[in-house]
């Protein structure tokens, strides 16, 4: 139940607190940007089982590799992606706290 509540409270919380702090006038549509970076989960379609509670997605995935993490890293340098990259790397950095977990 720990490792449940970590998880989606990190998913959600920590765009919803960035958004909130970062970007207060329109902190709505920030959040539903960062939010939008959930659509990386779709790698896990790829995997066999598709859920395993004891597998950590990070570097197992395809959108959740080293490398695709770098490309995120990186799309925090052109403002128009800026929002997207920062809801990307939360949701990797909650993956990642999840991987500390199993």
């Amino acid at each position: 139940m720990l490792r449940f509540s970590v998880h989606y409270g990190l998913h959600f919380g920590l765009p919803l607190v960035i958004a909130l702090i970062c970007f207060r006038k329109h902190w709505l549509k920030m959040y539903l940007i960062m939010l939008a970076a959930f659509l990386i989960d779709l790698d896990h379609l790829l995997a066999n089982p598709i859920f395993d509670s004891k597998r950590c997605s990070i570097n197992f995935h395809p959108l959740h590799s080293y490398f695709a993490i770098t490309v995120y890293a990186f799309m925090l340098v052109p403002k128009t992606t800026r929002v997207f990259a920062v809801g990307l790397l939360a949701h990797i950095f909650s993956d990642g706290a999840d991987c500390l977990l199993i």
